[in-house]
Order: structure tokens, then C-alpha cells, then sequence
């Protein structure tokens, strides 16, 4: 419950089931500062939800690949994971690098992914798109995976609760 608190007015409630089978939807999820992330997805983490990637889960939202265990989450065709290295506002509002930030978000990150983005040219201020078949080499498209305790296979967003995030963030909140 105290994710759900976390991010409260940015969940709806999409799908009934029991909590066992439950698993956070994102979706177009614009990301924010990583404190609110560290901090929601580590309720996540503690909670046993499932996590379904569908749509865009751009900049610290990316954060999730690291603090949720690989079995426990999956992706969509439609998925889309953005990065680009840590920020902060300047004096006058401009956005300033932050290379503590950065630091941070790389030690988060699995070597997997670690190793697309050092591929695709590392953390800078241009956003760089991990999508398709990229994706589904690193992420398990949901469908395909099976759940570690059960050894059954997941379905595609049937007889599970799903929450989504919608356009809010875990970061939206206090902004």
C-alpha cells in the first residue's frame, strides 16, 4: 500500500484479480528526479508485483530494469525504454549534467544494459531509445517468460490486476 500512497491520483485500477497475480502497467511514463523512483520502485520490488513495460518509460523510469528482478518484469511490442544521463537545473533553470546522477544510474542498471548503452554511444545529454527486438533480447516480451515461483507462463495481460501509471509519474507527485 505504500507505493500505491507514494503515487496517489496517478494510479487507475484496470484490471480486478486477486494481489498475487497483480502487476504494475507503465505506460508512457515521462520519468522525473531518481530519488522518487529509487524510492517507488523499491516498494515494488518488496511488494512481489509483476511489472509490465507498454509504451514509453523514458529517462528515470529506465530505473526499473534495476531495481525490479529481470523475472518479474516484461515488455510489450509497444515498449520503448529512453536514457540519457543524470540532470539537474541550473541557477536559471537550464539543465545542467550531473555526473553523480549519472554515476548512480549506471551502478542501478544490469550489465546487459549497461552494455547496449556503451554500444550506442553512453549516458549524454541526447536521449537514446532501446525498442524492438533490442528490447526483447534484454527484457522478456510478455507472454514468453515464465515466473520463477510457479514455472508457469504469463499471460499477456490476462488474470492479472493491472495498475497503470497513465501520463503521471512517481515523480509528478511533488512537482
Amino acid at each position: 500500500m505504500r507505493f500505491r500512497s507514494i503515487i496517489a491520483g496517478a494510479l487507475l485500477v484496470v484490471w480486478g484479480a486477486s494481489s498475487a497475480s497483480a502487476a504494475m502497467l507503465i505506460s508512457e511514463d515521462r520519468g522525473g528526479q531518481i530519488g522518487h523512483y529509487l524510492q517507488a520502485f523499491a516498494a515494488l520490488r518488496s511488494s512481489g508485483e509483476d511489472v509490465v513495460i507498454d509504451g514509453n518509460c523514458l529517462s528515470a523510469c529506465t530505473l526499473v530494469l534495476g531495481l525490479i528482478p529481470r523475472q518479474r518484469i516484461c515488455v510489450t511490442e509497444r515498449a520503448r525504454l529512453g536514457f540519457h544521463a543524470a540532470w539537474m537545473p541550473d541557477d536559471n533553470g537550464r539543465p545542467v549534467t550531473s555526473p553523480m546522477g549519472t554515476q548512480a544510474l549506471w551502478n542501478i542498471y544490469p550489465s546487459r544494459v549497461r552494455s547496449w548503452i556503451n554500444h550506442h554511444g553512453g549516458l549524454s545529454r541526447k536521449m537514446i531509445f532501446l525498442e524492438g527486438h533490442e528490447l526483447s533480447s534484454i527484457v522478456p516480451a510478455c507472454g514468453t517468460q515464465t515466473r520463477s515461483a510457479s514455472k508457469e507462463p504469463r499471460s499477456h495481460h490476462r488474470a492479472m490486476r493491472l495498475v497503470r501509471y497513465g501520463t503521471a509519474s512517481a515523480a509528478r507527485d511533488s512537482r
